[in-house]
């Protein structure tokens, strides 16, 4: 049985294990074949002491497109798996980039710390992508079979490495916070029309809606842009969250018919029976280091029909603001009427339209923190260092999604610490949440 791993905010990490061999370059194995490996696999073109060595799917076919897509970026010639366990046992994998579904991360991170435990494999690193689990005590388990096994962990959270708030922070921390006091407000939003894959849209697969999809990352942003520089991100202590859910586009009779007709090769998803929310905010309430109280308010939105993706940052303080919005950032392109093509996602992330002024982003995997990220957990695991977002900050981010569905579903704010939350599976989750 494994060990508990304790439900404290504000805990500091130890340090990392080390393994004493010297390398120049991580080896890296995928778990997973999907969208966001598409993703770190562009981004690994901009990482100097890294390739990528094998991928570990289910389906066969997906991972050899994908091991066909490194070889064409320079990335690596990986070896293409179809079980987990022969991935870790693979001598040419230091470390391991978990980029699986929502619902098979316990099953399979288990298997990996396992090997590991059994003496079959050792690894420099295990980086999870967010969120880290579908709710708290899936959480649990997977910090807890990690840190059983010695494997040194990161919590793979791109919007902590986007260049435009990296720079932002900086600047006005040093520049504003300095003289005028420390910020007290964030506001971050995560918008766009919808997933790619079927298992997003289904409450019991992914753990809920657009809340746990993607408030993950704009509580993270928030929380990360009010954390003093020079501390630690459990310096600001969580006080509270209130929040509230809605399925505003899909749940409506027209959309929830094009849902199913659009993933019927899938799996079914009928959001006249169980919809999952496509709208979430939050307000969550902080104490700073200094006793001063401070706020994130999160938005997220799969009804938000722009040019593409949106992200949005906003940060206030005394005598400052901070403002950042990806769609009016490096560049736009006009098309008109008699240029007609075939749809796709070249000028930016969820696009929605071929025609008009389109705002287009150079390098996506650039703007949207992957490169710095990836290059980040590359050197943190090259030279046993603990990275400054660990899988226990992923847990304590899941733990505030959860405050937030129980705020939602009570329609109270929920006060934390909040022992229930060990326990909780949010209504949408469980097929009982009807909007």
């Amino acid at each position: 049985m494994r060990r508990a791993i304790p439900a404290t905010f504000g805990r500091i990490s130890p340090a990392l294990p080390r393994i004493s061999t010297v390398l120049s370059r991580l080896r890296i194995g995928f778990v997973g074949s999907g969208f966001v490996a598409r993703f770190h696999a562009q981004a690994f073109a901009s990482v100097r002491n890294a390739e990528i060595t094998a991928i570990t799917t289910r389906d066969a076919r997906k991972g050899a497109e994908l091991a066909a897509f490194c070889q064409t970026l320079g990335v690596g010639t990986p070896t293409v798996y179809t079980e987990v366990r022969d991935l870790v046992r693979d001598s040419n994998v230091d470390a391991i980039w978990f980029l699986a579904p929502n619902y098979v991360r316990v099953e399979l991170i288990e298997a990996i710390a396992d090997e590991v435990q059994l003496g079959r494999a050792q690894l420099r690193g295990l980086a999870v992508e967010k969120p880290l689990a579908r709710n708290l005590r899936e959480a649990r388990q997977i910090v807890s079979a990690v840190s059983e096994a010695g494997i040194p962990h990161g919590y793979l959270e791109n919007q902590l490495f986007a260049p435009a708030l990296v720079r932002g922070k900086e600047l006005l921390w040093r520049r504003g916070a300095a003289v005028a006091g420390e910020p007290y407000l964030a506001r971050c939003a995560e918008e766009h029309s919808g997933p790619h894959r079927a298992w997003f849209w289904r409450g019991d697969l992914q753990g809920g809606g657009v809340l746990n999809d993607m408030m993950c990352h704009s509580v993270a942003a928030g929380w990360y842009a009010l954390t003093p520089p020079d501390q630690p991100l459990s310096a600001l202590l969580p006080c509270s969250v209130s929040a509230q859910i809605a399925c505003l586009k899909w749940a409506r009779p027209e959309y929830a018919q094009k849902l199913r007709e659009t993933y019927a090769h899938e799996m079914e998803v009928d959001y006249t029976k169980a919809p999952a929310e496509d709208y979430a905010t939050a307000r969550i309430e902080f104490k700073t280091p200094s006793g001063n109280k401070a706020m994130v308010e999160a938005s997220t939105s799969w009804c938000f029909v722009g040019a593409g993706l949106r992200l949005t940052f906003e940060v206030l303080g005394p005598e400052y603001m901070l403002a950042i919005n990806t769609l009016r950032g490096e560049g736009e392109i006009f098309f008109s009427r008699a240029v007609q093509g075939e749809a796709g996602e070249d000028l930016v992330e969820k696009q929605n339209a071929e025609q008009g002024l389109m705002p287009y982003l150079a390098d996506e995997a650039h703007a949207y923190g992957y490169i710095a990220e990836n290059r980040y957990f590359t050197e943190c695991f090259l030279k046993g260092e603990t990275p400054f977002c660990t899988l226990e900050y992923g847990a304590r981010i899941t733990e505030l999604l959860m405050a937030a569905y129980l705020s939602a579903e009570r329609g109270a704010t929920v006060p934390l610490p909040c022992p229930e939350l060990e326990t909780f599976v949010p209504a949408v989750a469980r097929g009982a949440w009807h909007g």
